[in-house]
């Protein structure tokens, strides 16, 4: 069978000419030109994502074989190339009848061609023959043209649906997802992965619930930019001495600057004097001056002086310390349901608008007396996303399981970075002696961090010690009216 591209190749056809002019008039698609300019921020996402449609294109024309008709007519129109012009002249009508037969679109004007020159008994020439050759080479041009057209119309009609799919999907979750040109990139990218019609309602009614709980979201962009860079000695450090401007007391006095116990006659309280006048407090009046504990005015100057210091200065640079991936830990036993199932989830879905504009993991773990595990950043992320929304909160709370497998998948390498984040009300059981001893070992020795998002003030100070950093978001009632009257 004779593929698509070598026809090209032997008639001379410019795939790449006309696969950027399927670029170019699929970019200027009345819906996709409206869509960008309503939201630019996926302009130069969609634009770069046009060479990877090209290569889609490139493979299905590699893929492509022309029909057997077409492709005899082409080994047809090969030989007729390599003929002398007595040959030529010889095999002309039989190879006008082939064409017949074949049903080619060169027949008519071929037989044509045929009859005129010989309508007065002349014989084809080598001029005519090129003519021949020539309008016959157009032929096969235009039929190997419009078959390209064909694929490209059908494939445009495919990319339309698909196109059409992720701009309704990532122009509904705009508002929630797109921070930046990175986060916009990682969402058109989830849209295209998802290859059925997605309800992403429920993304859409997190996200207005979002919008209702400002400090909700403030308090996600506080755990997730928490990371503050530290300065750290450079390779390079030099050493040198320098001369500082300190304030110190000065060597004679200037002012009072307060009360003190000591010995100094010269700056007695008057009520310390009075005590000799007394024959019962003389004694006591002696016995304090011994111990230097009567009461005295103390006199200091507060001027600057120059000293010279003998300080090692370093240089230093600052070190930001990476952010990993997020694992947070839902609790979803029946205390946090209600109105703290939706800050909940809300808040995840604040992590997840994180983790998407700075490029990194996400991944949710469902605990109560079991666990389910979903990753809001891989490129199903919105299908994970919409069935962690739908999940309901009941059942009991089993939180030491819960840490236990955090603490586990904190070991493997790909994780080892990681912010861990639970989310609870922590109106749980203790946790084991040997558990807050892993976890402490994993603070201390790994650096990693643990993060709690206490929905209650009513949480357990016992099981709270562990983490590192402690969000407060009361959901009682009394708060939700404050937070509201503030706002």
């Amino acid at each position: 069978m004779l593929a698509l591209t070598t026809l090209d190749l032997f008639l001379s056809i410019n795939q790449n000419e006309l696969l950027d002019e399927f670029i170019l008039t699929l970019l200027a698609t009345p819906q996709l030109a409206f869509f960008l300019e309503k939201y630019p921020a996926f302009k130069q996402i969609l634009l770069k994502r046009m060479p990877l449609v090209k290569q889609r294109l490139e493979h299905v024309l590699q893929e492509t074989h022309v029909s057997p008709e077409l492709a005899k007519e082409f080994h047809l129109f090969q030989e007729c190339q390599l003929w002398t012009t007595a040959q030529f002249r010889a095999g002309l009508t039989p190879t006008v009848e082939h064409l017949g037969k074949l049903a080619a679109d060169f027949y008519p004007e071929a037989r044509l061609l045929a009859e005129a020159v010989t309508f007065d008994g002349a014989k084809p020439d080598e001029s005519f023959q090129l003519l021949f050759l020539q309008r016959w080479r157009i032929s096969l041009t235009m039929r190997a043209v419009m078959l390209h057209r064909h694929i490209f119309d059908k494939e445009r009609e495919t990319l339309l649906d698909e196109l059409q799919r992720q701009m309704a999907i990532s122009g509904a979750l705009s508002p929630l997802v797109v921070e930046n040109e990175t986060s916009a990139g990682r969402l058109w990218d989830m849209a295209a992965g998802e290859r059925r019609q997605l309800d992403y309602q429920q993304l859409v009614h997190y996200s207005a619930f979002l919008q209702t709980q400002p400090e909700l979201r403030t308090l996600a962009d506080q755990l997730g930019r928490s990371r503050e860079a530290h300065a750290v000695a450079a390779p390079d450090a030099t050493q040198q001495w320098v001369r500082l401007r300190i304030r110190e007391p000065a060597i004679q006095p200037e002012e009072v600057s307060g009360i003190h116990q000591s010995d100094d006659l010269l700056r007695l309280l008057p009520a310390e004097l009075a005590t000799l006048g007394i024959d019962d407090l003389e004694y006591e009046f002696y016995r304090r001056l011994l111990e230097k504990r009567l009461l005295t005015y103390r006199l200091q100057g507060e001027g600057w002086r120059e000293r010279e210091m003998h300080v090692s200065a370093r240089s230093e640079r600052l070190d930001s310390q990476p952010r990993g991936p997020f694992i947070v830990c839902v609790d979803t036993s029946g205390s946090m349901g209600g109105f703290n199932e939706q800050c909940a989830k809300a808040f995840c879905l604040a992590l997840m608008r994180i983790a998407l504009a700075d490029n990194r993991r996400c991944f949710i773990t469902l605990f109560s007396t079991g666990m389910v595990s979903y990753e809001l950043s891989a490129n199903t992320g919105l299908e994970q996303a919409t069935r962690f929304l739908g999940q309901r909160f009941s059942g009991g709370t089993d939180l030491a399981a819960c840490i236990s497998a955090l603490a586990d998948r904190l070991d493997t390498p790909e994780w080892r970075d990681a912010d861990a984040v639970v989310i609870s009300d922590f109106i749980a059981q203790r946790l084991s002696e040997e558990l807050i001893t892993r976890i402490k070992q994993k603070q201390r020795k790994q650096q990693q961090r643990f993060h709690a998002v206490a929905l209650s003030t009513l949480g357990k100070p016992g099981i709270l010690k562990i983490f590192d950093h402690i969000w407060y978001f009361d959901t009682g009632l009394k708060n939700r009216i404050l937070r509201r009257w503030h706002r």
